[in-house]
């Protein structure tokens, strides 16, 4: 009897699964999915719109009309070509490239300087490209759904370390997730064929993994979201995988690929390099704002990482940090305005006091709480305030550890002031620029000159296809970072 009344159930159960199998576009095997092609595209569709609010395009329409024309002619040699694909430049200094279900593929400005040609831009674009006709994107949310974990935007530093906001939890995480290796590979091999079938050398897809590779063991810059080997997994064999498939590639298609380095240069020519003032600049411990007029150093030999929600920066080697952000919608004095704030994300307070800092009104006080990867914290808040806007900016540590760290946590707090118009004024982006290497040249000389040691020599090489210890030659066109 239990056996019969379970039939119907069992019956429906796999009526459910048969129709969410779908024939999977890339690979013509079929496969197990919960999101349809439709919902693929309202989703990317749903995500683009909070990609473009969260990270902005990069303000250059002749660049973000040259990549879009690039994706759209491998997207059109896709399996999936009437899908609405859209292409743009995001206006973030990370290394990275990421794409979203539906289509819809972005690149950082902080990856085009490490791309040394055309080709290595379409081998990019190519595997993004992949990871879409592949439903690799549709594939992750259907494991986290039916594994009851759900997709969550991910925080781009340090997660630990957001107690007094409330992050929103999104659908656009499943960006942000790493991809597994034959997702990988697949992408890889995808985004050969797609160049070559269009015109492209595809060798450019492996150029475009040896620079980034080269990058992160050099430990280059990479700010602002996950960097693009944190989120693609770059197995030692990759590079030789991708030779494997160029190998099985039609030879004339090869043979006859374009690389275009002399016109990829000429469209990233002034790119900006780094962050860009209109969200805070960071130089060397010091960040400057000339928008919000206003500057503050953290503690020496700390890693800054600048986002446009919040600027983190975190001790070597020690859970200590720091955090400057907006309190959104304050009322009431400043001491009610901290008090409510750390209250509200559960923080007691031990010690306070109304302060002066460079002219400003704060509130300064000491704070015990726990936050989540870190348990109990004790943390020096200050909430000034500038141009009627209030800011908190804080440090925290373990209690054991509090004492310590408090000197330099007063010492950041002490140097937060006002930016004369003269000073913001004076603030400009670093940016690309092309150069003729000279006899004698070194990646040393050239980068001292050029950035006054800004971007590291290796880095520099690495931007131009180069191992660190080879030198450049001379006459070759170079990628260069200028000061504003």
């Amino acid at each position: 009897m239990l056996l019969r009344s379970l039939r119907p159930a069992i019956s429906a159960v796999l009526l459910i699964l048969f129709a969410a199998c779908a024939t999977n576009p890339a690979t013509g095997k079929r496969e197990f999915s919960l999101m349809s092609e439709g919902q693929e595209v309202e989703l990317g569709k749903q995500y683009d719109g909070e990609v473009r609010r969260e990270m902005g395009l990069y303000d250059d329409p002749e660049l973000q009309r040259y990549v879009s024309d690039i994706g759209l002619r491998l997207a059109k040699a896709s399996e999936r070509p009437g899908l609405p694909w859209s292409f743009a430049v995001v206006d973030e200094p990370a290394i990275n490239a990421f794409a979203l279900p539906g289509g819809y593929i972005y690149l950082t400005r902080g990856i085009l300087p490490y791309l040394g040609d055309e080709a290595e831009l379409a081998g990019v674009l190519g595997h993004e490209i992949g990871h879409v006709t592949a439903r690799h994107a549709a594939q992750r949310y259907t494991q986290a759904t039916t594994a009851g974990l759900g997709v969550t935007l991910l925080s781009i530093f340090v997660p630990e370390a957001r107690p007094f906001q409330n992050l929103t939890e999104t659908a656009l995480g499943v960006m942000f997730l790493k991809h597994g290796r034959d997702d990988e590979l697949q992408a890889d091999r995808l985004g050969v064929e797609y160049t070559a079938s269009t015109g492209w050398d595809p060798a450019g897809v492996g150029g475009m993994l040896r620079t980034l590779t080269r990058l992160d063991e050099a430990d280059g810059s990479r700010r602002g979201v996950p960097n693009w080997l944190a989120t693609h997994p770059a197995p030692a064999d990759r590079v030789k995988q991708v030779q494997a498939y160029i190998a099985k590639t039609d030879t004339a298609a090869v043979a006859g690929g374009s690389r275009n380095p002399d016109e990829f240069l000429r469209r990233i020519d002034g790119v900006v390099f780094g962050d860009s003032p209109s969200q805070g600049i960071v130089r060397g411990n010091a960040f400057l704002h000339p928008d919000l007029r206003l500057s503050l150093t953290f503690p020496q030999g700390w890693e800054v990482q600048n986002s446009r929600e919040q600027v983190v920066a975190k001790a070597p080697e020690r859970n200590e940090f720091m955090i400057l952000q907006l309190v959104p919608n304050p009322a009431g004095s400043i001491e009610q305005i901290a008090r409510g704030t750390m209250g509200n994300a559960g923080f007691q307070q031990l010690s306070g006091e109304r302060a002066q800092l460079n002219g400003l009104d704060a509130y300064v006080g000491t704070y015990r709480g726990q936050m989540q990867g870190l348990g109990d914290v004790v943390t020096l808040a200050a909430h000034i305030v500038h141009n009627r806007t209030v800011y908190l900016f804080a440090g925290l540590a373990p209690p054991n550890g509090f004492e310590s760290a408090q000197r330099g946590f007063v010492q950041s707090i002490r140097s937060f002031r006002e930016l004369s118009a003269q000073e913001a004024a004076n603030i400009r982006p670093n940016r690309v620029d092309v150069y003729t290497v000279r006899q004698g040249d070194t990646w040393e000389s050239i980068a001292q000159r050029s950035t006054d040691s800004l971007v590291k020599p290796a880095t520099l090489a690495i931007m131009n296809n180069y191992d660190p210890t080879q030198q450049p030659k001379p006459g070759q066109r170079i990628k260069i970072v200028v000061e504003g």
